[in-house]
């Protein structure tokens, strides 16, 4: 069963910047996802999704490698590549794939102008190793699926970074 973790961060870039983590994470197996999303409040009000996978790309390149098959078959490739790719494409757009669209929106619309929310859907996860490595980082949780040991410990972890003073920059003469 996978767990829905959802953080709010001040802005897109500081959202994106955690999703990083997470990936080059899942890539040394520490955890394991199955969507990451950022929906970004934007400053005149809609919230923006930036999803990890584009669904209407991915339905472009397969439908048009479909429609020109088929094309071959009754010689005119040219046209089933046109019609491939836009069949593929609408199919794409119109799929969901991971986590909820209407759901993600729904949520983010409690968001200020600027900020952002992660979505994190999770297969497995290494908990402290994970925790380690996003905690300085910060943000808010907006919501999770974990149970209320694993939510205060995400809690408890970006409050660390919240109150930990922040070090002096260092002027280069």
């Amino acid at each position: 069963m996978s767990d829905l973790v959802a953080i709010i961060y001040p802005s897109e870039a500081k959202a994106e910047e955690v999703r990083q983590r997470l990936l080059k994470l899942q890539k040394e197996y520490l955890i394991s996802i199955s969507d990451a999303v950022i929906a970004a409040k934007t400053e005149a009000g809609p919230v923006k999704l930036n999803q990890l996978v584009n669904t209407t790309a991915v339905g472009a390149v397969s439908g048009s490698f479909w429609g020109l098959l088929i094309g071959l078959i009754f010689l005119n490739p040219l046209l089933g590549v046109a019609l491939g790719a836009a069949s593929g494409a609408l199919g794409g757009a119109l799929s969901d794939y991971g986590i909820d669209d209407a759901f993600m929106k729904e949520l983010s619309e409690k968001l200020q102008p600027g900020n952002a929310a992660l979505f994190v859907l999770i297969k497995n996860m290494t908990p402290d190793k994970v925790l380690r490595e996003i905690q300085d980082a910060g943000g808010t949780v907006l919501k999770t699926s974990l149970d209320d040991t694993k939510e205060q410990q995400l809690r408890d972890a970006l409050a660390k970074a919240a109150t930990a003073p922040v070090p002096p920059e260092t002027n280069a003469a």
